[in-house]
């Protein structure tokens, strides 16, 4: 199986390193020194991995024949594509690969659908659920243990209990306005009645 691990950015130095935009848990593992990366567009490689080292919170690799900065800067943008066995898994039983996290269900804990997860960013601080809800709008949801109490892969859901905010406001706009025009056709139905009745 292939995973996208990195999307190369501009240039650094005029030596022929790149700055990456890391997409992998794993960095380390997927993108050090020896590796050979398949890439998109397939017309820029496969590359081979040089050497790598952090610069200002930054990884900056420099590949195998990449030796100016007219030959890094060719390469801006291109995503960096590792083979990943799809059985494989991280040594941490918490944590999970991009892939495994893909497409899950994000629920509430009583199971109120969320959305679907359509993307992982990697931050420095932390990682995001970029969540595709049901009326196509996104949402983002910091992937940290208060928030993402619960990852199902057996059942593919990720269950969420979010603060205050990250995903009802939009939420409760919707329900004032549904409450506007429902309130001359159905009097004394508001839209707080959603326990069960009896």
């Amino acid at each position: 199986m292939q995973l996208v691990v990195a999307r190369i950015g501009r240039a650094h130095g005029i030596k022929g390193e790149v700055t990456v935009e890391v997409r992998t848990d794993e960095p380390e593992l997927r993108l050090g020194p020896g590796a050979v990366l398949t890439t998109d567009p397939a017309s820029a490689g496969p590359l081979t991995i040089e050497t790598g080292r952090v610069h200002s919170g930054r990884l900056l690799l420099r590949f195998e024949g990449v030796r100016d900065r007219t030959a890094a800067e060719a390469l801006r943008n291109t995503l960096l594509i590792a083979d990943v066995d799809p059985a494989e898994l991280p040594e941490e039983p918490d944590e999970y690969y991009d892939h495994q996290l893909m497409d899950l269900d994000v629920v509430l804990a009583d199971g109120t659908e969320v959305g679907r997860i359509t993307e992982i960013t990697h931050l420095p601080s932390q990682d995001l659920f970029i969540v595709e809800r049901p009326d196509g709008s996104e949402v983002m949801i910091p992937f940290v243990e208060q928030i993402v109490t619960e990852i199902d892969l057996q059942e593919q859901r990720a269950v969420i209990d979010p603060p205050p905010g990250l995903i009802d406001d939009r939420a409760e706009i919707a329900s004032a306005r549904d409450e506007e025009t429902d309130a001359p056709e159905e009097p004394g139905t508001g839209s707080q009645n959603t326990g069960d009745a009896g």
